[in-house]
């Protein structure tokens, strides 16, 4: 890529119609500053806005460690608008690439491109297949949250303050093909069927708000004694909030979600939202980026069985 002015800056470029891509600083000329690429999720999430923003404020705080290409696909799904922003990196022969996969399996091909063109990857926030990765020949560090740890946290919170044994409730399953989707849903599972509850459906919203609304009304409709709808992430689970509000059942079906976003915080405070739990996004895009940069100089990640394990704590009312 050429046309870019020596001064660090922030320009907006389109990688396609549905990808979002931007550069917090000045293109470095071959063996300068190492350039890595954060390839992130819908940034229409405020959970990946808000990942961008630490990842951003990380690099403006050191400005001669890295260069940073923050980057992001319009929808959850779009796992070929993902792929071809990878393959753009690529093409721009940047020295590492963090990415949170928008698919589990479907990333890996193109992420064994990126790898064998010399780039250094990291994973976070959705983890990869390890079989898949492993069949590949790739060694991939991992870093974010356990997610099943995580969401069990918060589905115990639930069980222990508001239900009952044998109560009725629904899971809200973010893209079933990822595994951070898999992990939360397994979490849930581990609360309620722990504390004897009685789980009735899991569909997946695709971590949207309008499809979190769609299924949780429909969950509600389906079953008039659901007591409580566990979603797996925040966006979902404001979709379900407006879902139980039109039911007329404010009170009597509780909500929870996954991520502690600042849309959420509010229907924390008044109760709309019971509990949810915190992942730290601007830090976890940093904790990805510093596994990078240990890697682009040949120095050990740190990870344990091929994971950094970063924080998830539970969130409740303030």
């Amino acid at each position: 890529m050429s046309g870019f002015r020596p001064a660090r800056l922030c320009a907006a470029i389109a990688l396609g119609a549905a990808a979002l891509v931007s550069f917090s600083s000045a293109h470095a000329a071959e063996g300068d500053t190492p350039r890595v690429a954060l390839v992130m999720k819908s940034l229409a999430n405020e959970f990946f806005r808000t990942m961008e923003d630490g990842a951003k404020a990380y690099q403006k705080e050191n400005p001669g460690q890295f260069e940073l290409i923050a980057n992001g696909i319009k929808d959850e799904t779009d796992t070929s608008a993902q792929i071809r922003i990878v393959e753009q990196m690529i093409v721009a022969k940047v020295d590492a690439l963090v990415i949170a996969p928008a698919d589990s399996k479907a990333l890996v091909p193109v992420i064994k491109k990126a790898s064998d063109a010399g780039i250094k990857v990291v994973n976070i926030d959705n983890r990869l297949d390890p079989e898949v990765v492993k069949s590949k020949g790739l060694d991939v560090p991992f870093v974010g949250p356990d997610n099943r740890k995580g969401a069990r946290l918060v589905g115990e919170y639930l069980a222990q303050n508001k239900l009952k044994a044998g109560d009725e409730v629904g899971i809200i399953e973010g893209v079933s093909t990822t595994t951070n989707a898999q992990q939360r849903t397994a979490g849930f599972k581990d609360a309620m069927e722990a504390a004897g509850m009685k789980i009735v459906g899991v569909q997946s919203g695709n971590w949207e708000i309008d499809r979190g609304n769609a299924v949780a009304s429909a969950m509600l409709n389906e079953y008039p004694d659901l007591k409580a709808l566990l979603a797996g992430n925040d966006s979902m689970a404001l979709g379900a909030v407006s879902a139980v509000r039109a039911a007329g059942k404010k009170d009597q079906v509780q909500v929870v979600g996954y991520d502690n976003i600042n849309a959420i915080k509010p229907m924390l405070k008044d109760g709309r939202v019971l509990a949810t739990a915190d992942q730290f996004a601007a830090r976890q895009a940093v904790f990805g980026i510093e596994a990078a940069l240990k890697l682009v100089k040949g120095e050990p990640t740190g990870a344990k069985d091929g994971v950094i394990e970063t924080p998830v704590e539970l969130v409740t009312k303030p």
